[in-house]
C-alpha cells in the first residue's frame, strides 16, 4: 500500500542490509533531494508506537533528514512510501533485493543527460549543485559527449573502458580520434590509456625516439610505415607519421621479447610496456615477492678479501704524512676504483625462491634508447622488500687539539662493527616490549612519508636484514650471546600448528608478557646495521633509539686484537691510546711492533695492564667513536667541513655523562 507518512515518524530498520555507505555520494544525494524531490518511494514497515522502520531507501531518510536539520525540509515532511506487511525474513529479502539490483549509470548516458541540460540553459554549476557534483566532474562528462560518435559509442556499448575514452578526449580532432580508434581496433594487442594518450597526441614520432629504435627503420617500412623528411634531417630528426603502426610493431616485438624472457627465466609471465618505468596501472593488483641477491661465488669471494687487503695497503698511504703528493694521488685512485669494483661484484641480481618463481612475474620496460629493459622486481601474490644493498669504502677521522687524524678501517671491519653494534640496539630494544610497539606503530606509519634522503632504519616490513656480510656471526660478542639466548627462552608452542591460521590463534593464546616478548624480538631483529659515522652506513633513528635508552657499548661490546686491532693501522691504535692516557702513554707503545701492539692493546682497553686507576678507567669504558651511538642534536657540519674530500667520517663522540644503561629484562 502506497501513503505518506511524516520524515520524523521513519525510523532506521535493524534488518537493512546497507551498513556502509560513503559521505561524497550521500552529499550528492541529498543535493538531488533538494533540487528534485524524493523520485523514489521508501519501502516501510510499520513499527511500535506509530513508527515506521525503513527496509529499503535509509539513504534516503538519512538525506532528507541532514535537509531537516539545514531547514531545507520541515521535520514532518511528507514522504511517499510502500508500506510493506509481511514477515520480517521477507523484509530482509526485500531490503537485499532493493540494493542488489541496482545498476549505475553508464559513464555515456550521463554525459548525454548532463549534455541535454546544458542544451536546455542550465549552467554547469547548476547541474553540479542539483546533483552534488563537482563542477569538473560534470565538466569532464560533457567532454565525452563530444567524443568521435564512433569513440562514444564504443564507450556507451561497454566496448572500451572510461579511461580509454578519456585518452581519446585528450585531444578534441575527432577525426584524429577515428582514426587512431579503427587502428587500434584492429590491432592483435589491447590498447591502455597511455598508449592512446600517446597516438592522439603525436601525428608523427621522431626517427631516434624509443619505438622507433626498438623496431627498426627497416621493418617499419616494410610493413608500410611513411616516412616523412626534410632536406636537413638525419636519421634521428625524421618523422614517422604512422603513429599506430609504429605502436602496434612495438608492442608485438616487445611481447615477443617478453614471452621469450619468461620462458628463459622461468617465470609465470612477464608484462610489457613501452613507457621506461612500471607505471601504476600496470602493476595495480600486484604485490612484490622476496628476493635475495644471488650468492658470491668462491672466485669472487676470494677477490673481495685481495681487495680488502689492497685498500689497507693504499690507506696507509695516505695516513702517511711523509707520503708524496704524487702517491697519495695513486693511493685516492687506486682506493676509488676498489670501491667501484667491491660496488660490481656485490651488486647482484635478486633471486627468487624455487617454490615462487611458478607463479611470479617481472615487469619489461623500453628504456629511452630502445632497448627492453627486464626491472629487478619479482611480483606476485606474497609481499616482502628486501634490504638495500649499501656498500662503499668508509673512512674515519676523530678530531682533537692537534686537529682531525686522518686514518682508515677496511671495509670488512666496517661491516663486522655495524653488525655487532646492531645487535647491542637490538637486544636492548628486545628487552623493552613498549619501544619496540612504538617503533613498529611509527614506522608503519611513517613509511607512506617518501623521504629519499633517509635511509629505513628497519625492515618491519617482515623481513630480517641479510648483511652486510653474509655468514658472519659474532660468536664472542657478549651482545649478540644475549640476543641468541633471549630468542632461546621464546615460548615457540605456536609453530606447532599446521596452517597459518592454527598458528595464529596459538600465538593469541600466549600469555602478556609472552607475546610481549616475541613483539620486542620480531621488531629488534629487523635492525640493519649501521655505525656512527657520516655516509651510507649511518642511519640516525637508530642513533636516536641508543642514546634515548641510555645504552652503554662499552658494557656490551670490548676492542680486541682479533675483532679490531689487527685490524686497523698502528696509527689507529696509537690514537686510541691517547685517547684514554694522553700523549705519554701512547710514546710508551710507539716502537713496539703491530702484531705486539694489538694485543698490548687489547689488555690496556680489558682493564689488565697495569696503567694508572684513572688510566684504566677511561680505558675500560673506551670504544671506537663510530661504535657510539651519537647525539643526534650535535651537528655534523664542523667535522665534515674540515675532513671535505676525505670520505665518511665519524659523526660525533658520546659525551662522558651518557646516560646510565636501562635495567635488562629477566
Amino acid at each position: 500500500m502506497i501513503r505518506t507518512i511524516p520524515l520524523n515518524k521513519l525510523v532506521r530498520s535493524p534488518r537493512n542490509v546497507r551498513k556502509h555507505s560513503d559521505a561524497a555520494a550521500d552529499a550528492e544525494l541529498a543535493a538531488s533531494i533538494a533540487a528534485l524531490g524524493l523520485l523514489q518511494n521508501l519501502i516501510v514497515r510499520p513499527a511500535a508506537k506509530g513508527k515506521f522502520e525503513v527496509e529499503a531507501g535509509e539513504r534516503r531518510r538519512r538525506a532528507m533528514l541532514a535537509l531537516a536539520d539545514d531547514k531545507v525540509l520541515p521535520r514532518d515532511h511528507q514522504v511517499t512510501c510502500l508500506v510493506l506487511e509481511d514477515t520480517a525474513e521477507a523484509a530482509v529479502e526485500t531490503s537485499l533485493a532493493e540494493n542488489f539490483h541496482r545498476l549505475a549509470m553508464n559513464p555515456a548516458d550521463e554525459a548525454v543527460a548532463f549534455a541535454s541540460l546544458i542544451e536546455g540553459g542550465t549552467s554547469i554549476e547548476d547541474v553540479a549543485r542539483r546533483f552534488g557534483l563537482t563542477v569538473r566532474f560534470v565538466e569532464g562528462r560533457l567532454r565525452l559527449a563530444t567524443l568521435a560518435p564512433v569513440v562514444f559509442e564504443a564507450l556507451a556499448a561497454g566496448e572500451i573502458t572510461l579511461d580509454l575514452a578519456k585518452a581519446y578526449g585528450a585531444t578534441s580532432d575527432q577525426a584524429i580520434q577515428t582514426q587512431v580508434f579503427e587502428q587500434v581496433s584492429s590491432a592483435y594487442y589491447v590498447p591502455n590509456p597511455d598508449s592512446i594518450r600517446r597516438m592522439v597526441l603525436a601525428g608523427t614520432v621522431r626517427g631516434n625516439d624509443p619505438r622507433a629504435r626498438l623496431v627498426g627503420r627497416d621493418a617499419y617500412l616494410t610493413a608500410g610505415g611513411r616516412i616523412e623528411r626534410e632536406l636537413f634531417d638525419d636519421d634521428d630528426s625524421e618523422a614517422w607519421a604512422d603513429v599506430a603502426l609504429l605502436e602496434n610493431l612495438a608492442s608485438a616485438k616487445m611481447d615477443e621479447q617478453a614471452k621469450a624472457l619468461a620462458a628463459e627465466q622461468g617465470l609465470a609471465w612477464v608484462k610489457p610496456t613501452l613507457d621506461p618505468y612500471a607505471s601504476h596501472d600496470l602493476v595495480d593488483g600486484l604485490v612484490r615477492l622476496p628476493a635475495e641477491p644471488a650468492p658470491l661465488t668462491e672466485a669472487e669471494l676470494a677477490r673481495l678479501d685481495e681487495l680488502d687487503v689492497s685498500y689497507d695497503e693504499y690507506a696507509a698511504i695516505l695516513e702517511d704524512e711523509d707520503s708524496a703528493e704524487e702517491a697519495v694521488a695513486a693511493a685516492e685512485a687506486a682506493i676509488e676504483a676498489i670501491e667501484r669494483e667491491c660496488q660490481d661484484i656485490r651488486s647482484r641480481p635478486p633471486v627468487l625462491a624455487p617454490e615462487l618463481k611458478g607463479d611470479a612475474g617481472m615487469i619489461l620496460t623500453l628504456s629511452r634508447d630502445g632497448t627492453p629493459v627486464l626491472q629487478p622486481v619479482f611480483y606476485g601474490e606474497r609481499q616482502s622488500d628486501g634490504p638495500d644493498d649499501h656498500d662503499g669504502i668508509e673512512v674515519i677521522a676523530g678530531g682533537g687539539d692537534n686537529g682531525p687524524r686522518r686514518a682508515a678501517l677496511s671495509k670488512r671491519l666496517v661491516d663486522e662493527l655495524a653488525m655487532q653494534r646492531r645487535d647491542v640496539l637490538a637486544l636492548h630494544v628486545a628487552s623493552d616490549p613498549g619501544l619496540a610497539l612504538d617503533l613498529l606503530v611509527f614506522t608503519l606509519a611513517d613509511g607512506d612519508t617518501l623521504d629519499w634522503r633517509s635511509r629505513s632504519a628497519t625492515t618491519i616490513r617482515g623481513s630480517v636484514p641479510a648483511g652486510p656480510i653474509v655468514g658472519f656471526e659474532a660468536k664472542d660478542a657478549p651482545a649478540s650471546a644475549a640476543l641468541a639466548d633471549f630468542k632461546s627462552g621464546l615460548d615457540e608452542s605456536w609453530r606447532a600448528g599446521e596452517d597459518v591460521a592454527t598458528r595464529f590463534d596459538r600465538f593469541r593464546s600466549l600469555g602478556d608478557d609472552t607475546r610481549a616478548a616475541w613483539l620486542g624480538f620480531v621488531v629488534g631483529r629487523t635492525f640493519e646495521a649501521s655505525l656512527n659515522m657520516a655516509g651510507d652506513r649511518h642511519i640516525a633513528l637508530q642513533d636516536r633509539l641508543g642514546r634515548q635508552i641510555g645504552i652503554d657499548m662499552a658494557q656490551w661490546w670490548r676492542p680486541t686484537a682479533a675483532n679490531y686491532f689487527d685490524r686497523v693501522s698502528k696509527q689507529v691504535i696509537l690514537d686510541a691510546l691517547a685517547d684514554v692516557g694522553g700523549p705519554e702513554l701512547s710514546a710508551r707503545f710507539a716502537s713496539v711492533k703491530k702484531t705486539d701492539l694489538a694485543m698490548s692493546a687489547e689488555r690496556v682497553f680489558a682493564g689488565t695492564y697495569i696503567t694508572e686507576a684513572e688510566v684504566r678507567d677511561r680505558a675500560i669504558a673506551w670504544v671506537p667513536e663510530v661504535m657510539r651511538f651519537a647525539d643526534p642534536a650535535e651537528s655534523l657540519s664542523t667535522e665534515q667541513d674540515e675532513l671535505e674530500g676525505e670520505g665518511l667520517t665519524p659523526i660525533s663522540s658520546a659525551n662522558d655523562d651518557s646516560p646510565a644503561p636501562r635495567e635488562m629484562a629477566a
